[in-house]
């Protein structure tokens, strides 16, 4: 086990330039890494705006086919509502 103090001079003894360069090198990796995570972002948001977009359509479409159904019932119901009335006894 080292000591602060031991490990404090053995840091002051390497080389200044050496540091420089890894701090240098240090800032494009951080600046690579926080590209990647809000590529990441995008990306997770749009598979979730696709699954939101995907359910709100089907709906839609299940409304709209249930409105076309309800017509065509209605109709036919009509139809048969109106073939089913005979003439009335009072009418004779």
């Amino acid at each position: 086990m080292t000591s602060f103090t031991q490990w404090s001079h053995k840091l002051a003894g390497t080389d200044t330039k050496k540091w420089i360069w890894i701090g240098l090198a240090a800032v494009p990796a951080i600046r690579f890494y926080y590209v990647q995570e809000m590529i990441a972002a995008l990306i997770m948001f749009s598979v979730v705006f696709v699954g939101a977009a995907t359910v709100v359509l089907i709906i839609f479409l299940l409304d709209r086919a249930g409105q076309h159904a309800m017509t065509w019932a209605e109709a036919s119901v009509a139809r048969l509502v109106h073939r089913g009335k005979g003439p009335c006894p009072g009418d004779i």
